[in-house]
């Protein structure tokens, strides 16, 4: 028996980061990228690390060197073990009887690393959707609202990763989502919730992200703290990203594009105002100026590396897609 299954990269629309904050969000799952995870029944249990994320053997010390620097020193290995662990573990604190069946899995990921586009939380997802399959499980045993708030207990319990929600539920649910952390919600079921969009809502989008990231999180600065002290202008960010979560998915459902970019303008403007420029970092500055100097309505859609906009028609994509490829930056159109 051999079990494929993919989960693909992530982009937050708007609300992002109030996903942590008893906020709101609209993220989906694109299709540029994604994560596979193959697993298959094997005499033994084991993780096979990837040559290229996992490596053991390199060319040189400079070559050790550069690799370091460019993705650090974790690769998917890390999240394969944890994921299988806390698999286990949901299992056996459920009372979840699994067939005595060892395995073999690997990894495959194209998802650009540290643009926050959710690389590792996918492949964390296409790996524990890889052991639901093969251990014959289904939403009757792990229902689909909870099996977000398992996958990222792999990297926030496990692994000492900080991450949110936001990922894990687009890539869980694989489509255009509306989330309501909302305090209530999450005291009483433990999670959000989670309302399906139809992706066919969205205008259409281009992704322009950096060729050689450094490493994600440093934009989220400190944010927390400010947050958990009271900090008033993060508590009226948080409330502001909320509305403007619920605008933009009327301005979605009445296909308003022209209202949702002046929304998604809105969200980062705010967001730069909370965390200031030296947070924000000059790459991230660069490619928002570039968007909006050619008309796009441009934000962040994760933790940093990466943009979204809206491009109006095929001439305006070509001349976004320049501008940014100018200056030594990536630029795809966005499918769902």
């Amino acid at each position: 028996m051999i079990v494929r299954t993919r989960a693909y990269a992530r982009i937050a629309l708007i609300g992002n980061p109030s996903d942590g904050y008893y906020g709101k969000t609209i993220a989906c799952t694109i299709r540029n990228f994604s994560a596979q995870v193959t697993l298959w029944e094997s005499p033994t249990l084991e993780l096979v690390p990837h040559p290229r994320n996992d490596p053991t053997k390199f060319e040189s010390l400079e070559n050790l060197k550069a690799i370091a620097e460019r993705d650090g020193y974790y690769g998917g290995l890390r999240l394969l073990f944890a994921t299988c662990k806390k698999f286990k573990d949901f299992c056996d604190e459920k009372g979840i009887v699994l067939p005595e069946r060892n395995f073999t899995i690997t990894y495959e990921t194209d998802i650009p690393r540290q643009v926050g586009l959710g690389g590792s939380s996918a492949i964390v997802t296409a790996a524990f959707k890889a052991l639901m399959q093969f251990y014959g499980l289904d939403e009757t045993h792990i229902p689909k609202p909870i099996q977000p708030n398992i996958i990222l207990s792999v990297e926030r319990d496990e692994l000492g990763i900080a991450a949110g929600l936001q990922d894990r539920v687009a890539q869980v649910y694989d489509t255009l989502v509306y989330m309501d952390f909302s305090r209530h919600f999450m005291e009483q079921w433990g999670h959000g919730l989670y309302e399906v969009m139809d992706k066919n809502l969205l205008p259409p989008l281009f992704l322009a992200y950096v060729n050689k990231p450094s490493f994600s999180g440093r934009i989220h600065s400190n944010l927390r703290a400010r947050y958990e002290a009271g900090d008033p202008i993060v508590l009226r960010a948080i409330e502001e990203w909320r509305e403007l979560t619920d605008e933009a998915k009327e301005a979605l459902e009445q296909r308003d594009y022209k209202r949702l970019a002046q929304l998604m303008n809105r969200n980062f403007d705010l967001r730069r105002e909370v965390l200031g420029d030296a947070a924000l970092g000059q790459e991230n500055l660069e490619m928002i100026e570039i968007g909006r100097k050619l008309g796009a309505p441009t934000k962040l859609p994760g933790s940093g590396g990466a943009v979204i906009g809206i491009f109006w028609d095929e001439e305006h994509f070509r001349k976004l897609q320049r501008a940014y490829n100018e200056k030594g930056y990536a630029c795809v159109k966005v499918e769902v």
